[in-house]
């Protein structure tokens, strides 16, 4: 699990230490300094492939002009048997370093050696890590907003499992609280308005009124026919619900399967309630002091625990006045829990009962003023929800055609859902184009996700992919098999593109490793992208089939890695790699 471009910069700070401990020790620079700086891959390689800053950092303390110090480090620099070529001095005393033969060889032999395991990085340890993702409100069919939070979930939940953290993938089911309520008043009044007529029963103006509701009370009133009338309300709505949840959940999980989406478990907000969870979590905040009553109802201090988190982070107490905080209901004047109250328990089961040492929520942006809130309670709880609860806050989607936004389904003619979505483009293209940096609205575009030329990136990417396999298949029928990397000579792999390639395949692990830090899996799209890029203009400009037998090998060796990295790459982000288009 190396990493070839952090690797280089290490080997560059040790080549630069040795070269001043052999020039202090012939007097040429003062002894018993540490040199500062750091190195760098500069924007235009052309005069170099890294740039090291330490003649210039340590300029300072050497009481020399820094080009002086960098001219001085060279001369006593030892590149043999190093990855580098050469060195040069460059502008106000930058080192610049130039790669050698070797150092390319060497980045083609480590990713057929790692194979599918290329890329990964140790920054995990091992650690237990939740991604919550989707978590629909099982109450009607899923929208563009769980369409892409999917994706992000999803492919974040990869890379942190590249990057070498245990993850566990979890969708929360709110099938408990008002909006269950809601569902089942909403069927209810759909089914009664089938029994007594539309216009002889008023729909409740909160209801849920999509038509998804009236084909659930079709399909109830189908099931019982008018036996359901003669029950209690509470009865009738818990009969309700189930029959709703029961037709729902299983479609949600289909769409989500047919997104390439699987669970490790769908976990259940009732369940919090029934085993007392809920009320267990409530009384430990009580027991810790951050719950008052109030007109019935029992609050917590949301407004004290925040103030006491922002104080501990420096903020002034008269700009924490002006942000207005307010204190939460847990539990009503009713008696009932609030959905705040089953958040909390939720994430409390997250941490102290299944052992997560950390977790991270994708939410749309209109949670915003939901986070602090949550972490706020995770810390008076006592479980540091500040440095082990994160949250990805993803903004909004734009679905357009031709220019014109697009809000309705042209199959249903109703807002367009993940199932209306999957009915129109293909899977890859809607998992490609939603992989999108999350704190950037996405405007995806259905005519440019169904597109087979090279405007369209995923199209783009997957015909790098079947290029190559068809490249290798034809070469293989002529006699000339994919050689191992013993026996090629990396060193004629010598023009520009063969090498910008090179550099493109190195950057893989680097990719990963920022794509875990940055919960950004947007990273490996770009990559991929741009690998594809650098792909199709080798292809075009360095000869394989009728080349020199030596350099036929070295070329197709070469080609046939880049299929490799190409199909890791889709396999983070859950698109295909087709061996033919």
């Amino acid at each position: 699990m190396a990493n070839m471009i952090q690797m280089a910069k290490e080997q560059i700070t040790k080549l630069v230490n040795d070269a001043y401990l052999a020039a202090a020790a012939k007097g040429e620079l003062p002894e018993g300094l540490t040199l500062n700086g750091s190195v760098e891959i500069p924007k235009d390689t052309a005069n170099g492939d890294y740039a090291a800053n330490f003649a210039m950092a340590s300029a300072k303390l050497m009481r020399m002009p820094p080009r002086k110090v960098a001219e001085t480090l060279i001369a006593n620099m030892q590149l043999d048997g190093s990855w580098f070529a050469s060195c040069e001095v460059a502008g106000p005393g930058f080192m610049n370093f130039r790669m050698g033969d070797k150092w390319y060889g060497d980045v083609v032999r480590l990713v057929n050696a790692e194979g599918d395991r290329y890329g990964n990085c140790d920054i995990g340890k091992g650690q237990k890590l939740m991604v919550e993702f989707v978590s629909a409100n099982p109450t009607g069919p899923m929208h563009m907003g769980n369409a892409r939070g999917g994706v992000l979930g999803d492919a974040l939940a990869s890379v942190l499992q590249r990057a070498g953290y245990d993850v566990w993938r979890e969708f929360y089911v709110n099938d408990a609280g008002n909006q269950i309520e809601k569902f089942a008043s909403s069927i209810e009044a759909r089914c009664l308005q089938l029994v007594k007529g539309e216009d002889a029963v008023r729909f409740p103006e909160d209801g849920y009124h999509g038509d998804d509701i009236k084909e659930l009370a079709r399909l109830f009133c189908e099931k019982y026919g008018e036996s359901w009338m003669d029950k209690p309300q509470a009865e009738r709505h818990e009969m309700m619900a189930k029959f709703g949840l029961e037709h729902n959940l299983p479609k949600m999980k289909s769409d989500l399967e047919r997104y390439g989406i699987k669970y490790d478990e769908w976990f259940y907000e009732s369940s919090l309630h029934e085993s007392g969870y809920v009320a267990d979590s409530v009384e430990k905040l009580a027991e810790r002091g951050y719950t008052y009553e109030k007109d019935g109802a029992l609050w917590l201090k949301t407004s004290e625990i925040l103030r006491e988190n922002l104080l501990k982070q420096g903020k002034k107490p008269e700009d924490i006045d002006k942000l207005d905080l307010k204190d939460d209901v847990l539990r009503r004047a009713n008696g009932f829990y609030t959905y705040f109250a089953a958040d909390i328990a939720y994430h409390r089961n997250k941490f102290e009962k299944r052992g997560f040492d950390k977790v991270i929520n994708v939410w749309g942006a209109d949670h915003h003023g939901h986070v602090a809130r949550l972490k706020g309670a995770m810390d008076a709880l006592g479980l540091d929800g500040e440095h082990r609860l994160d949250i990805v806050l993803m903004q909004l989607v734009k679905l357009t055609r031709g220019g014109e936004v697009v809000r309705m389904s042209k199959r249903t003619g109703k807002a367009i859902s993940l199932s209306d979505l999957l009915d129109e483009i293909p899977v890859d293209a809607a998992r490609y184009f939603f992989n999108s940096r999350p704190e950037s609205p996405v405007e995806f575009d259905l005519e440019l996700a169904l597109r087979q030329d090279s405007e369209n990136p995923v199209y783009y990417v997957q015909y790098a992919h079947a290029r190559i396999c068809t490249l290798v298949a034809a070469l293989a029928a002529e006699g000339h098999a994919v050689p191992s990397v013993d026996e090629v000579d990396f060193a004629l792999l010598s023009t520009e593109a063969e090498r910008e390639l090179v550099k493109q395949l190195a950057a893989l692990p680097e990719e990963i490793r920022l794509a875990a830090r940055d919960y950004d899996p947007s990273r490996i799209n770009k990559y991929v992208t741009e690998l594809a890029a650098r792909f199709h203009r080798f292809y075009n400009s360095c000869r394989i089939k009728g080349a020199e037998p030596n350099v036929l090998e070295a070329r197709l060796c070469l080609a046939d890695t880049v299929r490799k990295v190409i199909a890791v790459s889709l396999e983070i982000i859950g698109v295909s790699a087709p061996e033919k288009m």
